[in-house]
Formats: structure tokens, sequence, C-alpha cells
């Protein structure tokens, strides 16, 4: 399922009205960005951008599906992106609309997930002055 230079080239270029998208390598396929924002998956050669309830009646309406993920444990699993109808790459500015659909949905998936808690560790109490040793005199 590699992509290739070409292709990943291609598609930044379709994309370039939204911005400097970046095209990242990964898990075989590749990860397309607006600054850190992933919005859109290339697999093969084929892009699926990011979807949500908002946005998936657009993609479903074209015929298009998800993306379906098959890990080594064999359970097959539809993730929220769906490829990109063909026909838009003849309507570059319908494209970039769907792009930014795209983006709406990745950042409300982003805004939607709990912030990372940081690990830390417990803290020691401090001591409290006037209390070091708190056994009674005798």
């Amino acid at each position: 399922m590699a992509v290739s230079t070409e292709y990943k080239e291609f598609v930044a270029e379709q994309l370039e009205p939204l911005g400097p998208v970046r095209i990242r390598n990964m898990f075989g396929g590749a990860g397309v960005y607006l600054d850190d924002l992933m919005f859109g998956l290339v697999a093969g050669e084929t892009l699926f951008f990011k979807v949500d309830d908002r946005n998936r009646v657009d993609y479903e309406a074209e015929g298009s599906g998800p993306f379906i993920y098959e890990p080594p444990s064999g359970k097959t699993i539809a993730m929220s992106y769906y490829e990109l109808p063909e026909r838009l790459y003849d309507e570059p500015d319908e494209l970039i609309d769907w792009a930014r659909k795209a983006l709406d949905a990745a950042l409300a998936a982003k805004a939607a997930k709990p912030a990372p808690r940081k690990n830390r560790s417990p803290r020691k109490k401090a001591a409290r002055p006037g209390k070091q040793d708190a056994r009674p005199e005798r």
C-alpha cells in the first residue's frame, strides 16, 4: 500500500490553496496535514478525507466509502476517512471545499478529545514547620 512520491506531490499541489499542506509517511500510507492537524489519508494512490456527521452524507451520495484497515488480528476497522470522489480532481474549487469540510471534521474531532493527562507522580507532603516529629514527648 505504498504511496508514490509523484502521487504525494500531486495531492499537495491539489491542496495548495489551503496553505502549507504536508504529507507524511506513516504505516505504509501517508497522512495529509495542515499545520499539525491530520485531515486526510493517502493509501496506495487514493486520497481519503476526514468525515463526521456533517460531511459524511456528501461522500455517501457520491458512492464513496470509508478507508478500511485490516490489522493482523483479522478484524476489519472502518475509519472516519472516506475516499474522495474521483470527479473532484477535475473540479479544483469543489475539491478545496471538500478539503475545508474535512479540516472542520478534524478540528471537531480534536476538540472532542479530552485533554491529555500529565503523568504526575505522587508528591510527598512537605513537612510543616514545627511538625517534623509528631511523636509525643515523654
